[in-house]
């Protein structure tokens, strides 16, 4: 269930830095922004659920959300994860189809929720709106092209190491090179597709081999070409 909090401020509701939006026309814009609805999740929120209907897509602001599946056992399958200047809920929406996926508020987050008729209004009515929408679509199958490989064909060791290397392109890393995104270990087995004792036996190793350094759930980099070695990137 949606759990919200106080109004979000104009500037979180501002969609102008969306990469997505950039072609728009000014009605077009002023269009997206009567229809669009924003709402400040605290973590733990619930945006929507797999095999839910959904009523629109979801622009990111402030935050950030893991999308993941639920397999047979109950076990997460994280997908990927959305921050600030991502859109969210757009495919299964496009193609009318329950949600394939669940969306969960993992830091406080504001996100805007824009109609389906605004959407079709949009992509019927400018071009490079409908392009940008296909490029989007592209870069994720894409990227879950690679997240298949990587499974079939590489080690648990090889996928941590990898995961810990995208962590760092998707959110950065503060001035003491940890990594801006707080995880549980459970969550990071997830993602890699293992047992959660794997990765918490894995990440021991890369700590004895001076790779990263563990502070509690945040991990910092050390030696990030030492990672992509073992990555084999």
């Amino acid at each position: 269930m949606k759990s919200s909090l106080k109004r979000p401020s104009e500037e979180e509701c501002d969609l102008s830095g969306f990469q997505l939006f950039k072609k728009l026309k000014e009605q077009e814009y002023i269009h997206l922004n009567y229809d669009k609805t924003c709402s400040l999740y605290k973590k733990g929120s619930i945006i929507y659920r797999e095999g839910s209907r959904l009523t629109g897509f979801y622009c990111v602001t402030k935050g950030i959300l893991k999308i993941y599946k639920t397999g047979i056992d109950g076990k997460e399958q994280i997908i990927r994860f959305a921050k600030k200047g991502d859109i969210i809920a757009y495919r299964s929406l496009l193609s009318q189809e329950l949600a394939c996926t669940t969306a969960k508020v993992i830091e406080e987050a504001v996100l805007c929720h824009v109609p389906y008729q605004t959407l079709l209004f949009l992509i019927q009515n400018n071009w490079e709106f409908s392009h940008h929408m296909l490029q989007i679509v592209c870069k994720e199958l894409r990227e879950a092209n690679d997240y298949i490989t990587d499974i079939a064909q590489k080690t648990v060791r090889e996928r941590l190491a990898e995961v810990l290397i995208l962590l760092k392109d998707s959110f950065d890393l503060d001035p003491t090179n940890t990594l801006q995104i707080s995880l549980t270990r459970e969550e990071l087995a997830n993602i890699v597709g293992t047992a959660t004792e794997s990765v918490i036996r894995l990440l021991s190793e890369f700590k004895q081999d001076k790779m990263i350094e563990i502070q509690g759930r945040r991990i910092k980099m050390l030696d990030i070409q030492a990672l992509s070695r073992v990555a084999n990137l």
